[in-house]
């Protein structure tokens, strides 16, 4: 990966101090950057030119992050790398809860030392989904993904919604027919018959 010298928050000499010092990438902040770059590699094809932009914003942000942890500097850093910082956190933990019914937005604030009236006003400032939204998104889309899957085709449904945090059969069959406009039943059918 290649990034430019002047990284927000960051002076250039720091950055060059640490052009050969190894990084941890399995834990902290480096795994986030970690997870953040293999899901860019994996879905190249789905980005426009507006999205990667914006990626790569948020790209630097995360590097920028990184460096400044290792230098132990992280207060240094602009108040809104840290507000990216921390969205990207919060991210990646929804992303590695999913399947947990009990994840809710009083769990995520908590976990992050935030109140939920903040976390809240963060996603809110974002544009994008609410929290509980973003949650039940991230669900569905597994669940959508899991019902096309060959290995999986003998999983009852109420287990592959399981799977990802739906623990009532009900509410999820309605929630995917809003989503996909058709049950998942009906899809997992229509897919399978088609391939």
């Amino acid at each position: 990966m290649q990034f430019p010298r002047a990284l927000p928050g960051l002076a250039a000499a720091d950055v060059d101090r640490l052009a050969t010092v190894p990084i941890c990438t399995l834990r902290g902040i480096g795994a986030v950057l970690t997870a953040h770059l293999s899901q860019l590699v994996k879905d190249t094809d789905g980005y426009t030119d507006a999205d990667g932009a914006a990626l790569a914003g948020v790209t630097l942000d995360l590097v920028a992050a990184t460096l400044a942890h290792h230098l132990g500097a992280l207060d240094a850093l602009t108040p809104e790398t840290r507000l990216q910082v921390l969205l990207r956190r919060i991210d990646h933990f929804i992303e590695r809860r999913l399947a947990d019914p009990d994840l809710s937005p009083e769990v995520i604030a908590a976990a992050h030392h935030i109140s939920l009236r903040y976390l809240h006003r963060l996603f809110q400032a974002r544009g994008g989904p609410t929290v509980g939204a973003r949650i039940r998104q991230a669900r569905l889309e597994r669940c959508h993904r899991d019902l096309t899957d060959p290995r999986l085709g003998r999983l009852p449904l109420h287990m592959i919604a399981a799977r990802w945090g739906f623990t009532d059969r009900t509410h999820f069959s309605r929630l995917f027919r809003a989503a996909y406009g058709v049950s998942p039943g009906d899809y997992r059918n229509t897919r399978n018959s088609s391939g």
